[in-house]
């Protein structure tokens, strides 16, 4: 990318040089540096490609400049201030001068390994509003020759945020059922933290994924979705629990707090409770509170009715849900159902399981949706 200038053509140059990799070395061997052949295959294959273009303004003289900068040996790519690979990537792609939600949402496309449809529905919107949003993304790097370099240390504050953004979808995706992609997310939280030891937000984010990644075990039994009130906390992970309620306690001793870090504390109190009788809803409810005067959004507003569900009863938490713009999002009605059910409504919460039913994707959770909305008469 930062020889092509064109996100779009050092795509097609990869994808044509593993191809010809897949053709050549099952016969030949893999080279010595298996890296270097693909970079300078993938160079040649871009000077193909745009000579076969000759024809659109500039492609000829675009190939020739390509040709007299290709040299035999590859050069090594610099590591800067970001000794992590991946990670130095992400902080590279997350440039500032794209829209936060466009450069997360093109980075998880590029680095994360996140279809375009699973991109969408993690920012809650259609599959072609977010392609849509790709190209534009990937046109503004191409036309305003935004150049893709290793950052310094100066740049990392200012591409933080889309940083933070992209490692925590890329956990949540993975959470949802593709462990390795929740694992790298954690892999790449714990470098992050030795990279910026200092920053609250980067040591909230980790905090939050192990604490959450605590209770993959008991969240899946036999196959079946259980729900965090359900789950037997024995199944819990505790060596995951201490280390992320040492970084919520780390977090509040610097006193900057900020969303990933609220949302963690959030989690530490439900990993206090040996049980779920001794959940102190109270607390949730208040650090729900803080997280909507620092990063107000609908899906948080969701997330505290269920809490206010919890103290102040389902009637209070629904009269909130109802309020929200959230049709979309199989979540909203999964949290209406129930509130519904517990209020004695049960046509409606019927009617409202079949709607978050026809928008869920994941598997299992549509698994567990059936069941519920199978035991109202």
């Amino acid at each position: 990318m930062r020889m092509l200038g064109d996100i779009d053509v050092a795509e097609d140059a990869v994808q044509d040089a593993f191809a010809e990799a897949v053709k050549r070395w099952p016969v030949s061997g893999p080279p010595p540096s298996p890296a270097g052949w693909i970079i300078t295959t993938a160079r040649n294959k871009a000077i193909d490609r745009l000579r076969r273009e000759a024809a659109r303004a500039g492609k000829h003289a675009q190939a020739a400049l390509l040709q007299a900068a290709l040299v035999n040996e590859v050069e090594p790519v610099e590591e800067g201030v970001v000794p992590d690979e991946r990670l130095r990537l992400i902080f590279t792609c997350c440039h500032p001068a794209l829209a936060l939600q466009a450069r997360v949402a093109l980075t998880l496309r590029l680095l994360g390994g996140l279809t375009t449809a699973e991109i969408a529905r993690a920012f809650l919107v259609p599959e072609t509003t977010m392609a849509q949003r790709l190209v534009r993304a990937k046109g503004k790097i191409r036309d305003a020759r935004i150049p893709y370099r290793v950052p310094e240390e100066e740049d990392l504050p200012g591409r933080l945020a889309g940083v933070l953004a992209v490692i925590y979808l890329v956990f949540n995706q993975g959470y949802g059922g593709r462990d390795e992609l929740a694992a790298e997310a954690v892999r790449l939280g714990r470098a992050l933290a030795e990279l910026m030891p200092d920053e609250p937000e980067v040591l909230g984010l980790l905090a939050l994924m192990l604490l959450i990644e605590s209770r993959r075990t008991a969240r899946m039994v036999d196959g079946e979705l259980v729900l965090l009130t359900d789950q037997d906390r024995g199944l819990w992970d505790r060596e995951l629990v201490e280390e992320g309620q040492a970084l919520v306690r780390r977090c509040l001793e610097i006193d900057r707090p900020g969303p990933y870090q609220i949302q963690a504390a959030i989690n530490a109190v439900h990993s206090d409770a040996a049980t779920v009788a001794d959940t102190r809803w109270d607390q949730i409810l208040a650090l729900y509170d803080q997280l909507m005067v620092v990063a107000p959004t609908p899906v948080a507003a969701l997330n505290r009715a269920v809490a206010v569900g919890e103290v102040d009863g389902a009637a209070a938490a629904l009269a909130i849900v109802d309020g929200l713009a959230l049709g979309h999002y199989y979540l909203f009605h999964a949290i209406r159902a129930d509130l519904l059910r517990r209020l004695g409504r049960d046509a409606e919460a019927a009617a409202a399981y079949d709607r978050a039913i026809e928008r869920v994707e994941n598997q299992a959770e549509l698994a567990f949706l059936t069941r519920r909305r199978s035991l109202l008469p």
